[in-house]
């Protein structure tokens, strides 16, 4: 048959062509659930469809030296923040421009038709929200076949699993993003927000919350006028390193949480705690209307004309924070 088709030319070889294309299987990205087990992965590590990235990094005191030395086997090293991340009019921690995120996810070998597994360290719930900002940030990319290892590399190894070592190099791809602008707040919405029944959730810990402390890039000390406080360290499990479970997440909400059709916007300092509060709120319980104010207290600050709110003195001397 193929020889036969090299033989034809003219509107007849075109139409069998096409044809052909159209009879073409289309193939979907794999199945995969908001968090995926070990034992998941482990049955899935030779599945062409499946892109696995190693995010260890600073956060988690570790970074590409230790990502050589054992990683998941076809695990490639995704820096964090790297590419995820930038800085934009002097805030820090923003979303990318989308063109620089699908060229560095085309890199990667991520396309519409392959899941991508997030693989974070598993060491801190600070290190669980780099995990989590990647997480959103393809969510808000449109691409939906998207986890995280439930528990990390420390879990993985804590099973005496496989490992390997030395560099993977990626098999690039076409990923091409279908924008969901309903997932990120600006700073005039989130002021336009304040006094309405949307709920302004504060990820920080209560010292920054409250005016005690403060991010290094942040010019004033407070919180949004009218945000609810929840360090989002309460959702996380330090002995296990990983997110408590469904019926205790769901106990520990403030009452404003526990209405799911709430409208939620979820801030930190940059956007990297609030990502754990927004992955708790859409993917473990299932609401809806929870957004992500990227520019967060570093951006809000920034603008003399905007409000913050104090409930306590600066401490002496000011404690700053860099990474959140």
């Amino acid at each position: 048959m193929l020889g036969s088709l090299k033989s034809l030319s003219g509107p007849l070889a075109g139409f069998i062509t096409a044809m052909t294309v159209l009879a073409a299987p289309v193939t979907a990205a794999p199945d995969v659930t908001p968090l995926v087990s070990t034992e998941w992965l482990a049955s899935n590590l030779n599945n062409d469809e499946i892109v696995v990235i190693d995010t260890r990094s600073k956060i988690s005191k570790s970074g590409k030296d230790d990502y050589l030395k054992g990683h998941i086997p076809g695990a490639v090293w995704s820096e964090y923040p790297g590419y995820w991340r930038t800085e934009r009019d002097g805030v820090v921690g923003v979303l990318p421009s989308v063109e620089k995120l699908e060229a560095a996810l085309s890199e990667l070998g991520v396309s519409e038709d392959k899941a991508l597994v997030i693989i974070p360290a598993g060491s801190s719930s600070l290190e669980f929200g780099s995990a989590a900002r990647i997480f959103w940030t393809m969510k808000y990319l449109g691409h939906d076949a998207v986890a995280i290892l439930d528990g990390g590399h420390a879990a993985w190894v804590a099973e005496g699993r496989e490992l390997e070592t030395g560099d993977v190099t990626p098999e690039g791809d076409l990923f091409v993003a279908e924008v969901r602008d309903e997932l990120l707040v600006s700073t005039n919405e989130v002021a336009e927000a304040m006094g309405t029944e949307t709920v302004l959730l504060d990820g920080r810990p209560e010292a920054q919350f409250s005016g005690k402390q403060k991010h290094g890039k942040a010019t004033r000390f407070g919180h949004i006028p009218g945000a609810v406080n929840f360090d989002q360290d309460k959702f996380y499990n330090k002995g296990s390193n990983r997110l408590k479970d469904k019926a205790e997440i769901a106990s520990l909400l403030p009452a404003s949480l526990k209405d799911n059709s709430a409208k939620v916007v979820s801030y930190c300092n940059t956007g990297h705690w609030a990502a754990t509060n927004w992955f708790v709120l859409t993917q473990v319980l299932g609401q809806e209307n929870v957004t992500l104010y990227d520019d967060s207290m570093v951006g809000w600050s920034r603008d003399e004309s905007l409000p913050i709110k104090a409930t306590a003195k600066p401490e002496q001397p000011t404690k700053q924070v860099k990474t959140n």
